[in-house]
């Protein structure tokens, strides 16, 4: 079964030797969890795995999903040192309902949805599955994950129709790779679009030309010049949605991101999820411990850099325009209030887009998102790149 487990690492591109994998049975062995005991949890042997395996956080999500999708729906193993079944319980399908059927779900409003959801955990005393009244998975309730409802609160699991307004299940989210390689210079030849070079600094590469005209001018003794190397000194503020959906699109983001740390000299970046509210931070796994003030970042930045948002714009509407829509805690201020003060602050902005351009049509979100950036919403692909720095840069 471990053997198995190793490949998935290497699978989900996590630099695990086998030394560190003989490490892992070496310790499993030892009992050097659940010790005194014939068994040791998931839980256990997630700690322990992850500390003899991972050497770096930055890999603690990748980990955390291969880890997942590896286990998934298993609540305790006897023993790790045994045979055990290589496929564990079936994953329940997901229901498959008729348009008709959709379209008879009722959407609750926001304050009854809350209210209801409170009873229901009064209530329920046991697991649930299927149904379209309790929490549970598979169904139609807008309690639960796994099912359909077109305004639900997911609790657990994995979102699959992305219209929770709530989500309680929380995790770690993966902070962009600023190193990533880029498989074409594309990308960059577009961000290019918005450099502006000036010469700054102390005097240090050869000024050819004026070296060559002043030797020239001096009957042929040579007279070297110098000059400040050209910079590009352009400053964008670079906001980044992380996690939920944009799971989907972190190679695409990563490769942005490098190419705009390649471009850009004077390159600051926070991340947000799903929508901008009071605050937001520069490391996923330290996120609610190093908090940065929305309102310090306003304070902090002159109208002079150009903001630039990156995010998929999918999310409940309640995220955007309710107090209290935030999907991770009760926003005093809704999201929007938080957008303007933003596009005020830096007249020159630009919301990227990675979903197709062709499905955002079916977002409410995306609809609202586009109003409050006055359509200033680009499709991350080449030619969106370079039409929005070409906004940016008049």
């Amino acid at each position: 079964m471990l053997i198995d487990f190793f490949y998935t690492l290497r699978a989900a591109k996590l630099p695990v030797s086998v030394k560190e994998y003989l490490t892992l049975l070496e310790a499993l062995k030892a009992q050097v969890v659940g010790p005194g005991s014939d068994a040791c949890s998931l839980d256990d042997f997630y700690f322990l795995s992850r500390l003899i395996l991972v050497k770096d956080e930055k890999h603690y999500d990748k980990f955390d999903r291969a880890f997942g999708a590896y286990f998934k729906g298993v609540d305790m193993l006897t023993d790790f040192t045994k045979e055990v079944p290589l496929e564990w319980l079936e994953k329940i399908l997901q229901k498959e309902l008729t348009p008709e059927q959709k379209a008879a779900i009722e959407k609750m409003g926001w304050d009854e949805l809350m209210e209801t959801l409170k009873k229901r955990l009064e209530e329920q005393k046991e697991r649930h599955e299927g149904g379209n009244k309790w929490i549970g998975t598979g169904g139609t309730s807008p309690f639960g994950n796994g099912g359909y409802n077109p305004q639900g609160i997911r609790i657990g699991g994995k979102g699959g129709n992305k219209s929770a307004v709530k989500v309680w299940d929380q995790r770690s989210y993966q902070d962009y790779d600023d190193t990533q390689e880029l498989g074409t210079r594309n990308i960059k030849v577009a961000l290019r679009r918005l450099r502006r070079f000036a010469r700054e600094g102390s005097v240090e590469e050869l000024d050819l030309d004026g070296t060559i005209h002043k030797t020239a001018a001096n009957a042929g003794y040579l007279d070297i010049l110098m000059r400040p190397e050209r910079h590009n000194n352009v400053k964008v503020l670079l906001l980044m949605d992380v996690g939920g959906t944009m799971d989907e699109h972190i190679a695409r983001v990563e490769e942005m991101f490098s190419a705009a740390k390649a471009e850009f000299k004077h390159l600051e970046f926070y991340y947000f999820h799903n929508c901008v509210y009071d605050f937001m931070w520069r490391n996923n796994k330290r996120r609610f411990a190093e908090k940065f003030a929305t309102v310090d970042i306003l304070r902090k930045y002159n109208k002079d850099y150009k903001l630039i948002f990156i995010g998929d714009a999918t999310m409940s509407p309640y995220e955007i325009v309710q107090p209290g829509g935030s999907v991770e805690y009760n926003n005093e201020e809704a999201g929007a209030e938080w957008l303007q003060r933003l596009t005020h602050a830096f007249p020159k902005y630009a919301w990227i887009n990675p979903e197709p351009q062709g499905v955002w049509q079916y977002r409410q979100s995306v609809s609202i998102i586009q109003q409050l950036m006055s359509n200033r919403m680009y499709p991350m692909t080449l030619k969106g790149l370079e039409e929005a720095m070409r906004m940016l840069s008049k």
